[in-house]
């Protein structure tokens, strides 16, 4: 792995993490059109990188993030389903599912027709819930327990958290900020667990390519979370639905 991939994945991270696309799954398939080998390192790096992606949250949102205690005593109760489940499943998470290129592309193909179908079904609720302050927790809790489907590879953390909320009755501009600030925790929480297991076999000149990642996802990430929020004034996420078939498609033939 050299400077010019890592610049690479940062930038497949920081443009992908908040998108109903999921970011892991662009990750491994980049991977693999890079020829990497899946490594140890390789599998902490991706989930590292992700970090930086989830500091421009904070970055956007701190006032939000850690000044208004109401926000964030429900990111944190959303965040517990997959901080439990994440803690349980962290072996066949990295050891198995993050092996299988077919769960990648399979979780991708069913993603993008889930999306299209439930854009064209879905309309918004009189009573939906209008301001982060106002989600109560039971809604906050099942969000979290959305948001852990994703910890299969290709499903997208974004698109479950947000189609989740949905579902249940908070606002799309709304639930898309709440799942930015959920990704704050939840991204922490793995990216330490992994480097406290993992850290001490990489080298100096990894961690440095580690940072470079992490620069990168952080900068794009920016973007990528102001494209997003321009974006679903006007539009719902059919076309992500339509992008990850035709990704999933393709990369089933090659």
């Amino acid at each position: 792995m050299n400077m010019l991939d890592t610049v690479v994945l940062g930038l497949v991270e920081g443009g992908t993490e908040f998108l109903p696309v999921s970011s892991t799954g662009h990750l491994l398939l980049t991977s693999k059109l890079l020829s990497l080998p899946s490594t140890e390192y390789l599998k902490t790096f991706d989930i590292s990188i992700q970090l930086g992606a989830i500091l421009s949250v904070v970055v956007l949102y701190w006032q939000k993030f850690i000044l208004n205690r109401k926000i964030l005593s429900r990111v944190c109760v959303a965040f517990v389903p997959t901080a439990v489940m994440g803690l349980v499943l962290y072996k066949m998470i990295k050891h198995i599912l993050m092996e299988n290129i077919q769960v990648v592309l399979w979780s991708l193909l069913i993603g993008g027709v889930i999306i299209i179908v439930f854009e064209f079904f879905y309309h918004e609720r009189k009573d939906a819930v209008r301001e982060l302050e106002k989600i109560s927790y039971p809604k906050a809790f099942m969000v979290g327990l959305f948001q852990s489907l994703a910890m299969v590879p290709g499903v997208s953390r974004s698109a479950a958290t947000i189609l989740g909320g949905l579902a249940i009755g908070i606002k799309r501009t709304v639930i898309v900020e709440f799942s930015f600030l959920l990704a704050a925790p939840t991204m922490l929480a793995a990216t330490g667990l992994d480097l406290i297991k993992h850290a001490h076999e990489f080298s100096v000149s990894q961690f440095k390519l580690l940072l470079v990642g992490f620069i990168v996802s952080f900068v794009v990430a920016i973007f990528s979370i102001k494209f997003l929020l321009h974006f679903i004034k006007q539009h719902n996420f059919t076309w992500f639905g339509v992008y990850r078939i035709v990704v999933a498609v393709i990369f089933l033939f090659i």
